[in-house]
C-alpha cells in the first residue's frame, strides 16, 4: 500500500476486510493509538495488519493511523462495519467541521468516489502547510492535534449539532494546558520548537486571540468526558517530558492538572510513566527533538524525498523488467505450442503494461514533465504500468 498514491483507502480496506474486529472497547483502541504514537502526534508505526513495500514517511504513517482511528471509532460507536457507510459519514463529518474545502485543481484531479474525496481531506489534515516549499523546510509535518478529529468524530456519531464548537473547545483546553505546562518549567530550544509545532497544528481557534489567564481550568472542572480528559492529561505529560526531565515543580503542575481532570494520583503517575517509556524507546526518531538549522532541515528533507523516489521506483522497474522476461518466455513458447488461457491473459496484461510505459516516459521527458505526469496519472489512473500502482486491488 502506498498512502501517497490515489486509491490507498481502497487498498487499506482490502487489506483488513478478512480480519476480526481487533478492539472490544474504545479503551483498547486508545491504548493502540498511544503505542503507535498517534495520540502524541508522533507516528512511529502503523497497525500491524497494514503492509507496505516501502518504509513510510511520517506523513504517510499519520494518514494511515488517522483513517484507522476514525474507522474503528465508527465501528465501536455504531456497531456497524459497512465501509461505504463509514466513508459517507466521515465525509459528512468533515463537511460539518468546514475543513474539507479543496481547490479547483484538486477538484479536477479528484474522482467523484467518496474514498477519493476522503483521501484529499486526510491529506489536508496531515500537512501543516499548504505549499510545497514550507513542507520541505518543515521537518515536522504531522499534526499534533489529529487525535482531536477522532474525539470529535466520536461525539459526532451521537450528536451532530454544533460539532465545530465542540472541536474548538477541545483545542482551546489542550493549547492552554500546553501553554501553562511550558511555563511551569525552565524553557530550552526544544520547548520553542514544541510550542511552534502545537501552534501550527491548530485548526479551530486563533492562538493570537487566546487568553492564557488560567480561566481554562473552569472548563476542565466542568468537563466530565473521560476520553477528552485523558487526552488533556497526555498533552500535559508530553509537554513536560519532551526533554526527558521532570523536576518537582513540573510534577506539581502535572498532578494539579490531573486532579482537576478527575484522575487519581495512581492514574496520573501511570500516564507519566507511559510517556517516559515511550520517549526512552523512541527518542532517536522523535522529530521535534532534532535541533537542526533550516539548511540542515532542508537537506535532510530533500535527501529523504530523493531516497524514497529512488528506492521505490527501482523496485518497480525491477518488477516490470522481470515481468517482461516472463513475457519473452511466453511469446517464445507460443511459437511451438498453444498457450493456456492463464498464460494468454499474462501476455495480454504485460503487453499492455509495456505499451503504457511509452507514453509515461514520453510525458516525463517533456519540459515540466515532472509536474505534468502526476496530473495525467490522476486524470488517467491506468496510465502507469501495474508495478507502479501499489494500491491496485485485483
Amino acid at each position: 500500500m502506498n498512502p501517497s498514491s490515489l486509491g490507498w483507502i481502497g487498498k487499506y480496506f482490502h487489506l483488513i476486510k478478512d480480519d476480526a474486529m481487533p478492539f472490544s472497547t474504545f479503551r483498547d483502541l486508545y491504548g493502540e493509538l498511544k503505542k503507535t504514537g498517534f495520540v502524541y502526534g508522533i507516528n512511529i508505526r502503523i497497525p500491524r495488519k497494514i503492509e507496505s513495500e516501502h518504509k513510510l514517511t511520517e506523513d504517510e504513517s499519520a494518514k494511515i493511523n488517522l483513517l484507522n482511528a476514525l474507522y474503528y471509532t465508527y465501528v465501536l460507536e455504531t456497531e456497524k462495519a459497512t465501509v461505504q457507510e463509514f466513508i459517507t459519514v466521515v465525509n459528512q463529518f468533515y463537511t460539518s467541521l468546514e475543513i474539507n474545502h479543496v481547490s479547483f485543481l484538486e477538484k479536477l484531479l479528484t474522482t467523484k468516489k467518496g474514498s477519493s474525496k476522503l483521501e484529499k481531506i486526510i491529506e489536508s489534515r496531515v500537512y501543516l502547510e499548504d505549499n510545497v516549499l514550507s513542507k520541505t523546510f518543515n521537518s515536522i509535518i504531522t499534526n499534533s492535534f489529529l487525535y482531536i478529529d477522532v474525539l470529535t468524530f466520536k461525539q459526532y456519531l451521537h450528536q451532530k449539532n454544533n460539532i465545530r464548537e465542540y472541536a474548538q473547545n477541545i483545542e482551546y483546553i489542550a493549547i492552554n494546558i500546553i501553554y501553562h505546562a511550558l511555563n511551569s518549567k525552565e524553557k530550552n530550544k526544544s520547548d520553542k520548537k514544541l510550542a511552534q509545532l502545537f501552534e501550527s497544528s491548530l485548526t479551530f481557534i486563533d492562538v493570537e486571540s487566546q487568553n492564557f489567564d488560567g480561566s481554562y481550568r473552569e472548563r476542565i472542572l466542568a468537563n466530565s468526558e473521560e476520553w477528552e480528559n485523558r487526552y488533556y492529561l497526555e498533552m500535559a505529560c508530553l509537554t513536560v517530558w519532551e526533554d526527558k526531565s521532570l523536576d518537582y515543580k513540573e510534577s506539581d503542575f502535572i498532578f494539579g492538572i490531573g486532579k482537576d481532570l478527575g484522575f487519581s494520583t495512581k492514574q496520573i503517575s501511570r500516564s507519566i510513566e507511559e510517556i517516559s517509556s515511550f520517549f526512552d524507546k523512541n527518542s532517536e526518531i522523535i522529530p521535534f527533538l532534532k535541533d537542526n538549522n533550516l539548511a540542515i532541515q532542508f537537506y535532510d528533507s530533500m535527501s529523504k524525498i530523493v531516497n524514497k523516489l529512488i528506492i521505490r521506483n527501482s523496485k518497480r522497474l525491477q518488477k516490470e523488467l522481470s515481468e517482461s522476461k516472463e513475457l519473452v518466455a511466453l511469446l517464445s513458447k507460443s511459437t511451438v505450442k498453444d498457450l493456456s488461457s492463464e498464460e494468454k491473459k499474462k501476455v495480454q496484461n504485460q503487453l499492455i503494461d509495456i505499451c503504457k510505459s511509452v507514453p509515461s516516459l514520453a510525458i516525463f521527458i517533456l519540459p515540466g514533465g515532472a509536474v505534468l505526469l502526476p496530473i495525467f496519472i490522476r486524470l488517467i489512473p491506468k496510465l502507469l504500468p501495474s508495478s507502479f500502482d501499489e494500491n491496485r486491488v485485483e
